[in-house]
């Protein structure tokens, strides 16, 4: 019997406005259908553009928004209709790690303030001392030393480390998943690395699954077992993350990761692929194909109809009609798809 997600969505679309305003309102998430298991201690990067969806999509996960259609459900339940015990058995089970590491502090507190905060609210404590010793714990468990960190006013540590007690912070609840909605932006990149490892063997060693928003597909590809490329709140690509960067099945995704600055002199940016219609076709991206007026390799039949998901091959979808002879596979089938093999 297949366990009930931690997660599920279920053909989510979220359109932004009311009335008038949202009729007329492109999806910034449309027909989204995926299943996150507790028990599979894996990291599901999602990346895209600005404006691909993935922001609206961590939300969704997270109960920030409600769908317009669709259902978002949490252990089988609507998000919408769980009762006050079930949402705080949800924000415990469902723990987020924001962009920005500064907003979260308050500067006339101590970094202890923010560790302390979910101890008491979810009364994991019985004392000062089981209190320190679990944000010493949580501490250690992102590579750094409590002697060192706490204690201390936020301005007195680094933003990688700022960035990784917020990691300490959602794992305290042990959380069944973890929500990283690019974590690494807005460090130096020599930090990004740290952040990124830790976040792995929170990962490996406490088998917590990660959701890793994301718009630079470097990182996703070192950190993540799973990918889903976004483009304009649809899935363009999806499967295990080796087969996706190194052979895209998708011409979104092969121009993304084209538009990579390779270590080689001799290759200029994109000279593998051209972006632009390679046939004079008129476009609606209502009607067909959303990424068709950009498609180097666009078709008639791409402006009739939008794409389904086409398994290409193993672990690895693509919505797009250059692999119309592969099986389709359902929406609601992706979460399994995406699952270690």
């Amino acid at each position: 019997m297949t366990p009930v997600p931690i997660i599920e969505l279920r053909d989510v679309t979220k359109i932004y406005g009311s009335g008038l305003l949202q009729k007329n309102a492109p999806p910034a998430l449309q027909d989204i259908s995926l299943s996150i298991q507790a028990d599979v201690p894996q990291i599901l990067a999602v990346v895209g553009e600005s404006g691909s969806g993935k922001t609206t999509l961590s939300s969704m996960i997270m109960g920030f928004l409600p769908p317009t259609e669709g259902a978002v459900l949490y252990r089988g339940k609507d998000l919408q209709k769980l009762s006050g015990r079930e949402r705080v058995e949800f924000r415990r089970d469902v723990q987020a790690v924001f962009q920005d590491p500064f907003a979260v502090y308050n500067p006339f507190y101590k970094v202890d303030h923010v560790l302390s905060i979910p101890i008491k609210k979810f009364r994991l404590a019985k004392s000062k001392s089981e209190s320190h010793e679990l944000m010493e714990k949580a501490l250690s468990a992102v590579g750094l030393r409590p002697d060192e960190t706490l204690g201390r006013f936020p301005h007195q540590l680094s933003g990688g480390q700022r960035q990784r007690i917020i990691v300490a912070r959602a794992i305290l609840l042990t959380p069944k998943l973890i929500v990283a909605d690019e974590p690494v932006s807005m460090v130096d990149a020599s930090l990004r690395a740290t952040i990124l490892e830790s976040l792995r063997s929170v990962n490996q060693k406490l088998r917590i699954p990660i959701v890793y928003i994301t718009h630079d597909l470097a990182t996703a590809y070192h950190v993540s077992d799973h990918i889903i490329v976004m483009y304009r709140g649809s899935v363009a690509e999806a499967g295990d993350v080796e087969s996706v960067i190194k052979s895209p099945k998708h011409p979104y995704t092969q121009l993304l990761i084209d538009s990579i600055p390779w270590p080689d002199p001799d290759r200029r940016w994109g000279q593998e692929r051209t972006a632009g219609p390679a046939l004079k076709i008129a476009v609606d991206p209502q009607r067909g194909c959303k990424f068709a007026a950009r498609c180097p390799y666009v078709m008639e039949i791409c402006v009739d109809k939008p794409p389904p998901l086409f398994q290409t091959k193993g672990q690895h979808a693509a919505t797009c009609y250059l692999h119309r002879d592969a099986p389709v596979i359902a929406n609601e089938e992706l979460g399994t798809l995406l699952e270690p093999a």
